[in-house]
């Protein structure tokens, strides 16, 4: 019997080295696999995590299982496995640049950030410059703003989207919470004046207006935070993130002072690259229309025609032509198979210029 059981050991333990062998071949070849969709999604600039596209990998992965017991343990195994070709692809992404907008702090950056956890963000004077950056290949990718929920659109990433090269790889919403910060030891009643970007004095207006402080305007939050940590002065607060109080070394005297709970910025990254759909369900188009009576009407009808819902849509002067417009929509809905390709020849027929400026999926925080 012992015997018995000592050979039953034996083969039990063959089996395994022999999985485990198999396993570890398959590993480095999964592994190289990953290498290419990092590659994939440096080009078009898309995030590392995809939690919807994990999600239905082991919702799929996890039937190949039948036994009950064992599938909880295989779904377990492979969210191990999804973790660990995030570690390879992250320890990948180190190399990739990715420009913004503003200094160290700036929420710009910090989108970057939480966009790009790995990334190695590089920080530009302005929208244009960090915009170039991509365009001369100087950066990967670049982070910028293109719309707040309390301050509306950001014109100058728009423009530069409509008359530039560069494509929407994702659309990501930021919430911003706007705090009282000051040096160490100071309190609300030492505060005199604030400095902050004119966006987020305006978010505020009503807590500076309360407290009667008086107002400067700063380039971004975080040039402001690094304005109060130099001057070391406790009569003069930022208005700021937590993240950039941290930064600066400098201490929240009051926080979320925005003037709405609710205060999201949408942040675009821009690549080279035009995406395909996979996984991005919705479309960014930019047109002009022709001057004839009826032409935007008919290139609404058009897009509605097909199908399509717009999410959005505005218009936007343009800079070298007096008193003439382009449009920005959002659409639900990509462009890519064969009802969307006919909805673009039609509108060719009312537009002078029909742009597919990018795709992105709706509502995704960070």
């Amino acid at each position: 019997m012992v015997i018995k059981m000592a050979n039953k050991l034996e083969e039990a333990r063959r089996i395994i080295n022999e999985a485990d062998a198999q396993m570890a071949e398959l590993f480095v070849k999964r592994m190289r696999a990953v290498e290419d969709v990092y590659e994939y999604k440096k080009e078009h600039g898309l995030p590392v995590l995809d939690e919807k596209r994990e999600s239905a990998v082991i919702d799929r992965n996890s039937e190949y299982v039948s036994d009950r017991v064992l599938k909880g343990y295989y779904i377990d195994y492979l969210k191990n496995l999804m973790s660990i070709s995030r570690s390879y692809q992250y320890r990948m992404q180190s190399g990739l640049k990715v420009a913004y907008s503003g200094v160290e702090g700036a929420f710009a950056h910090i989108a970057a950030g939480r966009i790009f956890p790995e990334g190695n963000r590089i920080s530009h004077s302005d929208f244009k410059a960090a915009y170039n950056a991509v365009v001369s290949g100087e950066a990967d990718v670049a982070v910028l703003p293109i719309e707040n929920s309390y301050s509306g659109e950001v014109g100058q990433t728009i423009d530069l989207i409509f008359s530039g090269p560069l494509y929407i790889s994702g659309i990501y919403e930021l919430e911003i919470h706007q705090n009282l910060l000051g040096v160490q030891g100071a309190s609300v009643d030492d505060i005199k004046k604030v400095t902050s970007h004119p966006q987020a004095l305006s978010q505020c207006h009503d807590y500076i207006e309360m407290r009667g402080f008086e107002t400067e305007e700063a380039n971004n939050t975080a040039l402001a935070a690094k304005t109060v940590a130099k001057a070391d002065d406790k009569s003069l607060g930022a208005i700021a993130s937590v993240e950039t109080a941290q930064l600066y070394g400098l201490k929240v005297i009051e926080a979320n002072i925005n003037k709405s709970g609710e205060n999201t910025t949408r942040f675009a990254v821009l690549s080279k690259v035009r995406p395909v759909a996979d996984q991005l369900s919705s479309t960014v188009l930019m047109l002009t229309v022709k001057h004839e009576a009826g032409s935007l009407a008919n290139a609404i009808s058009i897009i509605g025609q097909h199908g399509y819902n717009m999410t959005a849509l505005r218009s936007r002067p343009m800079k070298k032509h007096s008193w003439q417009y382009y449009f920005y929509i959002e659409l639900h809905g990509t462009v890519d198979g064969e009802n969307g390709q006919k909805m673009l020849g039609e509108l060719g027929s009312v537009c002078d210029t029909v742009k597919v400026a990018g795709l992105f999926r709706p509502h995704t925080e960070i």
